[in-house]
């Protein structure tokens, strides 16, 4: 049967070289149930996206990184956030990715899609920024939360087209 990984076991997997490279601080970035994803780039959308079911049609929405060397405000709207971790998860783990409960509480949150079992990569996600004055981020800063969850058994793995994005 599947179940949440603890801090313990994310410390353990992640010092055995699996599930997070590249981290900032790890006694800061772990949790007592999951890992705090920090920011390394925000971008601004440029155009248009287009998804269809075969992906066929399918077009990534362009996008341009905003200079800042220690903090950036932002107006609402919505940002492509990249993290400075890599993902690493093994074909019986996934993750999924909660926004850190101050950035609700300053009017921001951060939507993520599933992290799949055997997916590695530096993960991107969408900043909303729904408070009417804005919201100002720091370089590095924690943002995103994973919560591991490890399968009833070994999967497949990831095989789509952002395996690998970003490293």
């Amino acid at each position: 049967m599947g179940s949440v990984l603890s801090g313990r076991e994310i410390r353990e997997m992640i010092l055995g070289g699996k599930l997070v490279q590249e981290y900032l601080d790890l006694d800061k970035q772990l949790t007592s149930n999951g890992f705090d994803l920090s920011l390394r780039e925000v971008h601004i959308f440029k155009d248009y996206g287009h998804v269809d079911f075969s992906n066929e049609n399918r077009r990534v929405s362009e996008t341009e990184s905003l200079d800042f060397e220690h903090k950036l405000h932002l107006d609402p709207g919505s940002y492509k956030i990249i993290y400075n971790e890599i993902v690493d998860l093994p074909k019986d783990i996934l993750a999924i990715g909660r926004t850190r409960s101050t950035l609700l509480r300053c009017g921001a949150s951060v939507v993520s899609a599933v992290f799949d079992a055997g997916y590695v990569g530096r993960c991107e996600s969408l900043l909303i920024v729904t408070n009417p004055h804005g919201f100002t981020v720091e370089k590095n800063a924690r943002v995103l939360q994973l919560i591991f969850l490890k399968l009833s058994s070994y999967s497949e793995g990831y095989s789509g087209v952002y395996k690998g994005e970003n490293i």
